[in-house]
């Protein structure tokens, strides 16, 4: 039998402390309780191979599944950096049943069992995080370095416990504390790279140190930073309307490209401090700091048809004059931060009985200082079109569609843009051992939140009225192609100099008063949400089985304050004048159960129900009201009087278990969701909006439908392969499926079922690594099948689809010394874009390619 190296030896050792103290009571009760013969052999298991950091960052992470109350899947610090993961979102996606919404390339949101990601609860070491996006509830998880990680942990279903606002399960992101580790410990990691497309070099470096301190070592501190800078090179192509239908042809309105130079940085920062004087009480305070920074230059042109100039030649081709040819430039800087502190205690007492209390303040600040937009446009261009494949093309006859001096101003719009979300929290929780069984308990909370949210955007619209400006007097660098040479772009513009000519030339533009007035009163809001929760629960634990019975009951209050308009009418300086309320008070039962077949097989049920409150945007009463005087009425308007989502979930799942080093596991879920929300547009309708009286106006809003469905069944495989002979069993697999089924019914305008948005049909993630001797290899392939990202409200031709993604990442290291590693990582090997479609795939919506990026570094720690 081969001698374990004692620094892995060690490693196994504080891996499996660090696992028993994330466990429940009963979990270590029954680690504690196993027979001489079960220890016996879970020793000669370890010592058949040699155990890794890493590996036993595996090992946690399969314990805390197993130990958990709920169907839960989890990574801990070790595994982030495994692959070449930017941010938090990055890092969960190849979990069972995850998979992302991304921005550029790169992970934003989280998608949980098909179910969109406002409809997931987010937590920050288990309280709310804040949204600073002023849309919707979504938290964004690119914001939070996945350095910062000590571990996450996905729960697909709820107990009494946790916030019900969890359709899609809830998500806690821990970060890392003294009483974790033993000793005192550091790390550094920096790493310089490459993108493909742009040729620029990304770089990044974090850090961490930590330890215990004073008499007994009652004393804890952490430390971490983090910084990451990337040079993104986004290449778009998309049509720039609609498809449409020409003698029995469906084409394209135009097309359009588009080239984003993108500079985003990360930062980051944790202080956590803990205070154990005793066994029976803990102290602690933490401060998370993340800070995320994007500014932007998009590049774009475009060639506009004019239907009434499209002539088809064949099936696929055809000629068309008279199109518009445009150029167009976009800066933009988003900057945004999130600030969290929170601070609470521990305390056991004589009975065994615990109570928890927290108090919790969080800041999310989401600022756009500047979003500008410069346009000049040229006409009577005309060309060819051809169809087919992936991607079409329009293509300009002769060189004046690349002639800058041919481009005359058209519009010049500046914008900017702050929201605030203040979010304050407090909770009491108490346990009560019971002797009803071995590591019984009742367990009894309340807890307040109350957020603040605030979105204030300004704009300003121009036209150029008379003058001698042409683009080739503020032309920027050309660029010759995007998408490999297929597609010629030709001249740009000069951000500065057209900048500069407009604040020394402002009598050659004239104002679009409506288009100001829309821009700066349309998206402000002020928003008031109070949650008052209490719950009660239990954890009834006979021999093998445990039931969780438990209820928790919700009281919301809403107060929203908008701006009602007449574009044509109203002033500029416009306060809150349209107001909202409503308060509801729900019940969530729910009741959980666990049978353990055995050391090794483990079946759970639930069921359990869940809310999901509207989103911010479609709750704030605004309603913006266009072309009331020319008797054709338009109206966009927010709906405070939306009802949340309910949903009556039903989860079943089997999980067997190789000790600690492989998990084999199956689920199948069911949710009835009553209420879902869908974004609809609607002609012919009469009423008073806004306090005028129209007839006959479209009326966009959003709306809840009657009912959804998703329902769906997942399968999970893991295990090292320590079995096989030497070499080989450093091996590792892993792989993960997810089918999902979703249909929403009674949604106005149509009569058919749609599924919901951002659910895909299958996703699935797979993984082999192999670690020994010091050399450590990881590749990893992710899948999403397409999903609804529009409804049409009237046809399912008309709806807009995201695309099928996969991906492959890699990595290699090696250790030259126990704490010292090189690494090479790569991500987006096969280069996969983005692309939607509308209604069928040979309809391109927009496509966006990315390159594949390479980054090599090394890491210490001790």
């Amino acid at each position: 039998m081969r001698k374990i190296h004692r620094n892995a030896l060690t490693v196994i050792i504080l891996s499996n402390l660090a696992a028993m103290a994330a466990a429940p009571a009963y979990a270590q009760d029954a680690a504690a309780q196993s027979t001489p013969q079960q220890q016996g052999s879970d020793v000669t298991q370890l010592e058949t191979v040699e155990v890794t950091g890493r590996r036993a960052a595996d090992r946690a992470a399969i314990d805390d599944k197993r130990y958990a109350d709920a169907q839960v899947d989890a990574i801990r610090s070790d595994d982030v950096g495994r692959l070449p993961d930017q941010n938090v979102a990055e890092a969960v996606r190849r979990l069972p049943g995850v998979t992302t919404v991304n921005d550029q390339g790169e992970g934003r949101y989280l998608t949980v069992r098909g179910v969109s990601p406002d409809l997931l609860n987010v937590t920050l070491n288990g309280q709310t995080a804040p949204a600073p996006e002023p849309d919707g509830r979504q938290v964004k998880l690119d914001d939070i370095p996945s350095a910062l990680i000590g571990a996450v942990t996905v729960s697909k279903t709820l107990t009494a416990d946790m916030d019900a606002n969890a359709i899609a399960g809830q998500v806690n992101i821990e970060t890392l504390s003294a009483f974790d580790r033993e000793g005192t410990f550091g790390t550094f990691r920096g790493a310089y790279g490459y993108n493909d497309l742009n040729s620029e070099n990304p770089y990044e470096f974090d850090g961490s140190f930590g330890g215990r301190f004073g008499a007994d070592k009652q004393f804890g501190a952490v430390f971490a930073l983090n910084y990451s800078n990337r040079k993104i090179g986004t290449q778009n192509i998309q049509n720039t309307g609609d498809w449409i239908e020409v003698d029995g042809q469906t084409v394209p309105e135009g097309l359009d490209l588009r080239q984003y130079n993108t500079d985003r940085t990360r930062s980051g920062a944790v202080a956590n401090f803990d205070w154990r004087p005793n066994d029976d009480t803990k102290v602690f305070l933490r401060f998370v700091y993340s800070k995320y920074e994007d500014s932007e230059t998009r590049d774009r042109f475009a060639i506009e048809m004019d239907e009434d100039g499209i002539s088809p030649t064949s099936a696929t081709a055809g000629t068309f004059v008279d199109g518009e040819g445009i150029r167009a430039l976009r800066t933009r800087a988003e900057n945004t931060s999130t600030f969290t502190t929170s601070t609470g205690a521990e305390f056991k007492f004589a009975n065994d009985a615990k109570l928890n209390a927290e108090l919790t303040y969080s800041r999310a600040n989401k600022r756009d200082p500047h979003r500008d937009e410069w346009g000049f446009t040229q006409g009577d261009i005309s060309g060819s079109y051809g169809l087919g494949g992936d991607e079409f093309s329009v293509v300009p006859n002769g060189p004046e569609a690349y002639d800058a001096s041919l481009y005359e101003p058209d519009f010049w719009e500046p914008e900017s843009r702050k929201a605030v979300e203040d979010l304050y929290q407090a909770r009491v929780d108490y346990t009560l051992p019971i002797e009803l069984g071995d590591g019984s308990d009742l367990q009894f909370g309340v807890k307040y939140l109350h957020r603040k949210k605030t979105n204030d955007q300004n704009g300003e619209a121009w036209e150029y009225d008379d003058g001698p400006l042409l683009l080739s007097d503020v032309q920027g660098k050309p660029l010759g192609s995007v998408f490999g040479g297929r597609y010629r772009f030709g001249p740009t513009i000069d951000g500065p100099s057209a900048n500069a000519y407009f604040n020394s030339h402002t009598g050659e533009f004239e104002e679009d008063e409506e288009g100001t007035l829309a821009t700066t009163l349309a998206a402000d809001y002020r928003i008031t949400e109070k949650i008052t929760a209490a719950y009660a629960m239990g954890r009834l634990r006979f021999g093998d089985f445990t039931l969780i019975p438990g209820v928790r009951v919700e009281r919301t209050e809403g107060d929203y304050a908008a701006i009602a308009f007449d574009v044509e009418t109203t002033g500029i300086d416009q306060s809150y004048n349209t107001f909202g309320k409503r308060s509801y008070t729900d019940w969530f039962p729910g009741l959980t159960v666990r049978y353990d077949v055995g050391d090794n097989l483990v079946f759970r049920g639930a069921a359990t129900r869940a809310i999901g409150r509207p989103n911010y945007e479609s709750l704030a009463p605004f309603v913006q009201i266009e072309g009331a005087s020319e008797g054709e009425p338009e109206v966009s308007m927010g709906n405070p009087n939306l009802k949340p989502l309910y949903s009556n979930n039903f989860d079943l799942s089997v999980e067997y278990y190789v000790g600690n080093r492989g998990v084999l596991s199956a689920a199948a879920f069911y949710k009835d969701i009553k209420n879902p929300i869908y974004e609809t547009t609607r002609t012919g309708q009469d009423g008073v909006f806004g306090g005028q009286t129209l007839t006959d106006a479209e009326v966009g809003t959003w709306t809840n439908a009657e009912k959804a469905t998703v329902s769906g069944i997942e399968f999970n495989a893991q295990y090292e392969l320590s079995m096989l002979p030497a070499p080989f069993d450093g091996l590792s697999v892993g792989a993960n499926m997810t089918f999902v089924d979703s249909e929403a019914e009674g949604l106005p305008g149509r009569d058919d079922k749609v599924p919901l948005l951002n659910q895909s049909d299958r996703v699935a993630s797979a993984q082999i690594s192999y670690e020994k001797y010091g050399f450590a290899a990881r590749i990893a392939y992710t899948y999403r099948s397409p999903q609804l990202n529009e409804v049409n409200e009237e046809v399912a031709s008309g709806d807009v689809y995201l695309d099928k993604l996969d991906s492959w990442d890699a990595r290699v290291s090696y250790d030259f010394s126990p704490g010292f590693t090189v690494f090479l990582e790569g991500s987006n090997l096969n280069d996969a874009a983005m692309r939607t479609y509308v209604g069928y795939r040979n309809r391109l919506g927009e496509k966006e390619i990315y390159g594949w990026t390479a980054r090599m570094g090394l890491s210490f720690k001790f």
